[in-house]
């Protein structure tokens, strides 16, 4: 293997042997390499004759640059490319032939990936105009905002790889990984910077545009004051997230709360909340998604009180985020990172025995066992748990919403548990930078003092800062808006994409069925103002 490797390294060195290899005796084999689009490859030509007379009857939209990296995004990317130029858009396809954005492939693999992925695109043309990352010309100098962008981003991917908060640059492991994405996402910002100063489109669309590559060519296209719009999908089929000038995985709802929020909510409204809650308690399925909240349904508030050995005193939850979620990066306001803030608060509790803590581990660790728990972050914090505060680990057969339910106060970082507990008339102290905070019904301290505090003055009179009425109202009404008017239609997830295709081939999706579901959808992807459908 090693000889192999160096080898091929040795050979991606020399002008034009990746490139005969290809044509003589590569092209036409099956694909071993992860990074594979000849399923895409087979397919896209009948999906070019679908659309065609479609675009060549539309009227001229905008110009639009989308970039994807990875093979399963640039699969889907194309086939929403395709539905963008079928609407008179004029898409520019870049991609960037990375399977392992962890990892560094030889040149000689790397150049015969870009020959794929050209091959494998290019029945769009003349729908679609093609091109690779790898091969634009990257501008010199990046301006200083930019190359904190880079620093910033790099450690967000490292983070998200490790999936621990902690990358430890003495380490020799962490310090590769890191200058690694520092490599690679400069390399992404200057030639991003370059091809969009030139060719300066419309809008920029961008999956996720937090993290790796596609979360610095959204930093270089908003620095040069383009357009840009990401998207990302929650646990529903037939949806998707989605932001204009803003990381979807930032979740800024401030439009949707200036829109919508301000609307009453209506009886059946209530019940459509009060129906996934049920559902999630209830550890069940709901709507077209095929996700477990919960690993174990609820069992009272008394049986869960009895299990844990809970006594009368009052009970603060803890909800926790799995660490290297995408969704918890760069959500820091007061703490450096959720584990500092863990590690200080159960500290500061150790020393409240007149209360209880009750820390839940979030139930998703159990699908990521390679990242640090947030059991182990309590256990370095205190080596010997006192025995008014819980650990309910990720895997313990305790409902989340039986510990809402018992829970006279909430602690949230940017867990929805934040709001769940809200919902449930109790305050909530939210300490991360999470959609729903400053919405009326969390309390939201900016520093450390004003958190201790916080929780001194809540903890000295907790009867007194119960939510009432109106602010329990608020909550409900924030959850219908950000559960079922957030998410807009969508015909193809990420997850399960060429399933989701069979069910709703281009020919349904131009029907007129298909485009009264979805083409709202598709123009807010072109950074057209958000609309809303009563």
């Amino acid at each position: 293997m090693a000889k192999t490797s160096t080898l091929r390294e040795l050979l991606g060195d020399l002008p034009f042997t990746a490139e005969i290899d290809w044509m003589l005796r590569q092209r036409n084999r099956p694909r071993k390499d992860h990074f594979n689009l000849d399923r895409l490859q087979k397919s896209l030509p009948a999906a070019v004759k679908v659309v065609k007379p479609f675009a060549e009857s539309a009227a001229p939209g905008k110009k639009v640059l989308f970039f994807a990296t990875l093979h399963y995004w640039i699969e889907q990317s194309a086939y929403l490319g395709l539905t963008l130029a079928g609407l008179g858009h004029k898409v520019t396809l870049l991609t960037l032939p990375y399977s392992e954005w962890h990892k560094q492939k030889d040149n000689f693999t790397q150049r015969q990936r870009i020959l794929h992925t050209r091959d494998a695109h290019s029945a769009l043309s003349p729908l679609i105009e093609h091109a690779s990352l790898l091969d634009l010309k990257p501008d010199s100098v990046l301006p200083e905002r930019i190359q904190a962008d880079v620093k910033e981003i790099s450690l967000w991917d490292a983070q998200y790889t490790l999936m621990r908060e902690e990358v430890d640059m003495n380490n020799a492991d962490d310090r590769a990984l890191y200058d690694l994405r520092i490599q690679r996402n400069t390399f992404a910002a200057k030639a991003a910077f370059e091809y969009l100063h030139t060719n300066k489109p419309d809008v920029v669309l961008i999956p996720n545009g937090l993290i790796l590559e596609m979360g610095i060519v959204f930093r270089v296209a908003r620095y040069l004051n383009i357009d840009a719009v990401t998207y990302e999908f929650n646990d529903q089929r037939e949806q998707i997230w989605l932001a204009q000038n803003s990381s979807i995985m930032q979740q800024d709802t401030n439009y949707l709360v200036d829109a919508r929020c301000q609307l009453p909510i209506t009886d059946s409204m209530f019940e459509r909340v009060a129906d996934l809650e049920n559902a999630r308690r209830g550890a069940r399925v709901w709507g077209k998604s095929k996700r477990l909240w919960q690993y174990v349904s609820s069992q009272g508030a008394d049986a869960t009180r009895n299990t844990l050995g809970l006594d009368s005193r009052p009970v603060v939850l803890l909800a926790a985020n799995v660490l290297g979620d995408s969704l918890t990066l760069g959500r820091d306001i007061f703490a450096a990172s959720m584990t500092e803030w863990i590690t200080k608060t159960v500290q500061y509790f150790a020393k409240r025995t007149d209360v209880q803590l009750v820390i839940r581990v979030h139930p998703g660790e159990k699908l990521v066992p390679q990242a640090k728990s947030m059991e182990t972050v309590v256990r370095d914090a205190l080596p010997e748990l006192p025995s008014h505060i819980h650990v309910i680990g990720a895997l313990d057969k305790i409902n989340t919403y039986d510990l809402i339910e018992i829970a006279d106060i909430g602690l949230a970082y940017t867990t929805t548990v934040g709001l769940e507990t809200a919902m449930n008339g109790r305050p909530v102290i939210s300490c991360g930078q999470t959609h729903y905070r400053g919405r009326g019904f969390t309390l939201d301290p900016n520093s450390w003092d004003e958190y201790y505090a916080t929780l001194e003055k809540v903890l000295a009179n907790i009867p007194a800062h119960q939510l009432n009425e109106k602010q329990t109202e608020l909550a409900w009404n924030y959850a219908y808006r950000f559960f079922f008017e957030y998410p807009r239609p969508f015909p193809w997830r990420l997850m399960n994409f060429w399933d989701d295709l069979e069910v709703w081939p281009l020919e349904k999706v131009f029907s007129a069925e298909g485009l009264a579901q979805f083409k709202d959808t598709f123009d807010f992807l072109v950074n057209e103002p958000f609309t809303w459908k009563n």
